[in-house]
């Protein structure tokens, strides 16, 4: 059986700490296995055909409905958080599928709007919201019209654990964590640029002069520095000093780019766009498609957390087109 002989070249050729599929800690729900894919490779490909990760190409990363083509989407962020984690994976000879898994995943929970969106929800919402729990939930209880992913414990796990202060279980799940930050950071300084809020003679020397004096450089210095510190090692990391730069940079971007007025200036409106489709909702969930009404009328869910599930799922426009339908009256027609 091909998948045997895949488990059996892991086991001899992966690192001995690396997650090999073979030794996952299963699904929810028992299921038999494929006779070509291990159970990684498996969880990649549900999450590559899921609705949620289709949806995440009309999503906004930092700039809401830029006037242009190249500015990044949730979905090109999501892809190159997966080329770093899998550059990584491979090099460290990790599981390269899980690694990619948990990568595509795992903004999958992300709002219309970005994290303006996110902020929204949870000011609104009694329960609270936050985007990697929320991308847990898409998994596990909101696609295929609530049943689910049924994704392996090891990718679940590094979904959740994606953000700064989360500790993943996996070797793999410590790479996608640094991977998104890597990713971010350095593609949100390329929008930025273009977008002439910034330009690259503004970051501040100390930073440049480690890490590099453009993307790519920096790319190049953050990827082979984890490669370097982690290879042959029970966990990943980053050289003091790297690191150091690298948060530093990270602040920097949030004093002049993602709080900036001139990048963040609309957001106040899309905020009050999601909250208020959150109250009506509320007031009329019969209104939702009938996938969430069931997860509200047969398996007991909140309300609050259903009507989080459905504004959180939209896109930028549909969110937009959703408001114009209930809040903006229509011009008179005999």
């Amino acid at each position: 059986m091909i998948r045997e002989k895949i488990e059996n070249w892991e086991s001899e050729y992966l690192s001995p700490y690396a997650s090999l599929s073979q030794n996952s800690k299963g699904r929810e729900i028992e299921e038999p296995q494929c006779d070509i894919r291990p159970v990684y490779q498996r969880d990649r490909d549900r999450i590559l055909h899921s609705k949620a990760f289709r949806r995440l190409k009309h999503k906004t990363q930092v700039f809401l409905t830029p006037a242009g083509d190249h500015y990044r989407t949730r979905l090109t962020h999501t892809l190159e958080v997966s080329q770093n984690a899998r550059t990584i994976a491979k090099a460290l000879r990790l599981n390269e599928d899980l690694a990619e898994a948990i990568a595509l995943g795992h903004d999958l929970g992300h709002t219309p709007f970005g994290h303006a969106g996110e902020s929204a929800l949870d000011e609104v919402c009694s329960v609270g919201f936050r985007h990697f729990e929320q991308s847990l939930r898409v998994v596990e209880r909101v696609e295929k019209k609530g049943k689910g992913l049924n994704l392996t414990f090891e990718v679940r796990d590094g979904i959740l654990n994606h953000p700064t202060a989360g500790m993943p279980c996996t070797l793999e799940g410590k790479i996608v964590r640094l991977s998104d930050k890597i990713a971010y950071i350095n593609h949100d300084i390329d929008d930025a640029i273009r977008g002439k809020i910034l330009t690259e003679e503004e970051i501040p020397a100390e930073y440049r002069n480690i890490l590099g004096f453009s993307s790519r450089e920096r790319l190049n210095t953050l990827i082979h520095d984890i490669v370097s510190q982690s290879e042959g090692k029970a966990d990943i990391f980053m050289s003091p000093h790297v690191e150091e730069a690298m948060k530093n940079l990270r602040a920097f971007m949030f004093e002049h780019v993602y709080t900036n007025p001139r990048a963040k200036g609309e957001e106040y409106k899309a905020k009050n766009l999601l909250k208020e489709l959150y109250g009506h909702y509320l007031k009329h969930p019969e209104e939702m498609p009938e996938e969430y009404i069931h997860m509200i009328e047969f398996k007991n869910e909140k309300a609050e957390r259903v009507v989080c599930d459905y504004i959180a799922g939209m896109t930028d426009q549909y969110s937009i087109a959703k408001f114009e339908e209930l809040f903006v009256p229509n011009s008179w027609k005999i």
